[in-house]
């Protein structure tokens, strides 16, 4: 989620336009039929597709500013753009947070299309009949799948949608019974009363999936969704008992994103075969719940989809800018992975604004050259500065500090900053009971420049550090695939160390070894 940090604005658009267009689904190709990417994207010029070179090196320079760590966007089939901020690379799956409860709203949307499923309308408790669930009352009962979908079931939730700590978020991933802790919570409201965000309803209608298939969503998501258009297998975090996290956990590279946008591009329909209900899409275009943000008034939302109604525009969102972002009515896909806030109203303007005719430009060779730029540009890293090496640095190497049980969730460090290829060594909390820690090694660059090592279940970890003083190592963590950066100043005392920093939260923490 964006958070009141986001600064969305609403551009008017030709309603005629839209009404012509939106009417028939995407625009064809100078009136061909679509182009299915399924065994690999197409790619063209920006020109050749009507759009301006130059107006999309803006953007990637854009991408800079706001910590992108890749931008594509595909029209009439092709893909115009294809952009990668170093370290992170195309052959790298990335998180997409939030934007998996758009996968599980397709897959909810498949299940009514292969019989499994037989409304929308089926009262969600009938669902759970097997476990005991408490404060049922007869809201509770009233609960459907609809209401899961556009996210008014009334179930009291606190996610810290726009500022707030999310505290039912925080209780959930400490929960043992991730689905009984949803069911649970007493009702705030009437279904179908009020939007607001839980993610609690995408893991009950993961859940659901998994009764009705078998099988969990990610092995669904396979079967009926993933292999017929092309995806090979992701990574997709479970929360135990068989289940797909519903809420995120699902990692895509941006080009497979990409094909997502697509399916809904084409009213769900894939090589002519239609994958989802018929008016499944079109529900989502003309979406009518207010979803009442203070950043802007007109959004709205359905099955699991952000609508920008004045633009014409869908999207599948994600925490720190996770996006697949869907422009029928100029047929365009925009797929954006991040580790920053971004505004959605800029993006999708200044994408609209790229967009200058349906048919092939003029070739621009200044253009082209200036995005050429662009590109070689965020794909080299940039060297950031180095302090010198302290005595301190041989003192500590090969040490290993072990902390309390805190919010880093770290255990305990090693840093072997000596010789040619310096090292470091984590021991990792995690909430699994399973699997309550985690190891990680691997390089640490010491000359301004991330080193990649381990590839974890959240991204390649990429570690580089620096001398802030003699008694102080400063180290920047990345996750490359993941959305979000790690700092953390290590302070030397003798035997003891000190580690600073903040939280997956924001919030600041420091830990004494023991």
């Amino acid at each position: 989620m964006q958070g009141g940090r986001l600064a969305v604005s609403m551009l008017g658009s030709s309603l005629l336009l839209a009404s012509v267009l939106a009417s028939s689904g995407a625009v064809r190709a100078q009136g061909g039929d679509p182009v299915w990417p399924t065994t690999q994207w197409l790619t063209s010029t920006p020109e050749e597709q009507g759009m301006e070179s130059a107006a999309l090196a803006r953007l990637v320079s854009y991408g800079t500013a706001r910590s992108f760590d890749s931008l594509l966007i595909a029209r009439h089939g092709r893909i115009v753009l294809d952009a990668y901020y170093a370290p992170y690379t195309a052959d790298i799956p990335h998180v997409i947070n939030s934007a998996t409860k758009a996968v599980i709203g397709t897959l909810t949307a498949m299940l009514i299309k292969d019989g499994l499923l037989d409304s929308v309308d089926h009262h969600m408790l009938n669902f759970f009949s097997d476990r005991s669930i408490a404060s049922v009352d007869v809201r509770k009962q009233a609960i459907t799948i609809q209401h899961l979908l556009d996210m008014t079931s009334g179930l009291d939730w606190k996610e810290g949608v726009e500022g707030g700590r999310p505290d039912s978020l925080i209780e959930w991933e400490r929960s043992r019974d991730v689905i009984n802790f949803v069911l649970d919570r007493p009702m705030a409201n009437e279904p179908g009363e009020v939007f607001y965000y839980n993610s609690g309803n995408a893991q009950l209608l993961s859940a659901v999936i998994s009764k009705l298939t078998g099988l969990s969503a990610r092995d669904y998501a396979m079967a009926r969704l993933f292999r017929p258009l092309g995806i090979a297998a992701p990574t997709w975090h479970g929360v135990g008992q068989g289940l797909s996290q519903g809420g995120g956990g699902l990692m895509l590279a941006p080009r497979d994103a990409a094909k997502i946008g697509y399916l809904y591009l084409h009213d769900g329909e894939w090589e002519r075969q239609h994958l989802l209900p018929p008016n499944w899409v079109e529900r989502i275009r003309h979406a009518t719940v207010e979803m009442h943000t203070t950043f802007d008034p007109t959004m709205r939302y359905a099955n699991f989809f952000w609508v920008m109604p004045g633009r014409q525009v869908i999207m599948a969102v994600g925490d720190r800018c996770q996006l697949i972002m869907v422009l029928p009515t100029l047929d365009v896909i925009a797929v954006v992975t991040a580790r920053d806030y971004c505004s959605f109203g800029k993006l999708a303007a200044d994408i609209t604004g790229a967009v200058k005719s349906d048919v092939a430009l003029p070739a621009d060779p200044v253009g082209a050259n200036l995005l050429a730029g662009e590109l070689r540009d965020i794909a080299t890293e940039r060297t950031t500065a180095v302090g010198a090496t302290p005595e301190t640095a041989a003192t500590i190497s090969g040490k290993t500090y072990r902390f309390a049980r805190s919010a880093f969730d770290v255990r305990k460090i090693s840093l072997d900053l000596n010789g040619a290829l310096p090292r470091y060594e984590l021991e990792m909390s995690t909430p699994d009971p399973a699997r309550p820690s985690i190891r990680l090694a691997g390089p640490i660059g010491l000359d301004g420049r991330y080193r990649l090592g381990d590839t974890t279940p959240l991204g390649v970890m990429a570690l580089k550090g620096t001398w802030q003083d003699s008694h102080t190592f400063a180290i920047d963590l990345r996750m490359v695939g993941g959305d979000t950066d790690r700092k953390w100043l290590l302070s030397f005392d003798g035997a003891k160390a000190r580690l600073n920093g903040k939280d997956r939260f924001g919030h600041d923490v420091q830990v004494d070894s023991e």
